[in-house]
């Protein structure tokens, strides 16, 4: 009888800055390329990525379809072994596209995306269903998988990794172009843990 095949770590890989992202414009459907900062940030986490593999490779690397994760990927040296994924798309953001949480509270005080999903946009539920699917299919995986996506998506896989409702997001800040990574405790699969978070 063959082993299970168990996903060994997932490293989550936040893109590079846009001019978007520096200015904290919700970036959902918006196909918004990296400023020269975050492609020097692509190329940075890419060897810090590599540093974390410590020669090892990569059993998958999956990649959001927008442009910004995309030059991520490249810029970080995992193009070659890509794959395009479209559930690592971003939240979609309905109305919201493109405004500040300030903006977004002056028209609905109190506002969190994820509490409250976005008007014309995706829900916390439509989310959480979407990352679970995701989770699912990548616990399949032999070995380690890289992916390269984006900010609420990306905080939203690691609070579903780890069992916790979809809202615990909002206590995870995640900057661009940082690395982060999910695996288990004591080497259990009855103990998934974030085991890196945030780091440039």
């Amino acid at each position: 009888m063959e082993p299970e095949r168990v996903v060994e770590q997932i490293y989550l890989i936040r893109h590079g800055e846009t001019t978007w992202s520096l200015r904290g414009r919700h970036t959902g459907r918006s196909d918004i390329p990296l400023t020269a900062r975050g492609e020097a940030q692509a190329r940075h986490i890419g060897e810090r990525l590599r540093e974390q593999l410590g020669g090892e490779s990569v059993s998958a690397v999956l990649v959001s379809p927008m442009q910004r994760a995309q030059r991520t990927c490249e810029l970080a040296g995992f193009a070659a072994q890509a794959r395009i994924e479209e559930s690592l798309r971003e939240w979609d953001y309905g109305l919201y596209e493109g405004l500040t949480n300030a903006e977004i509270r002056q028209r609905q005080a109190g506002w969190d995306v994820f509490h409250d999903g976005c008007p014309d946009g995706e829900s916390p539920a439509q989310v959480t269903a979407r990352v679970d699917a995701l989770l699912t299919r990548l616990r399949g995986v032999d070995g380690t998988v890289a992916l390269f996506a984006h900010g609420h998506l990306l905080r939203s896989v690691a609070v579903r990794w780890i069992g916790l409702p979809i809202l615990n997001g909002r206590n995870l800040g995640l900057d661009a172009g940082t690395l982060s990574a999910l695996g288990y405790e004591h080497r259990s699969l009855d103990e998934p843990a974030i085991e890196l978070w945030n780091t440039r």
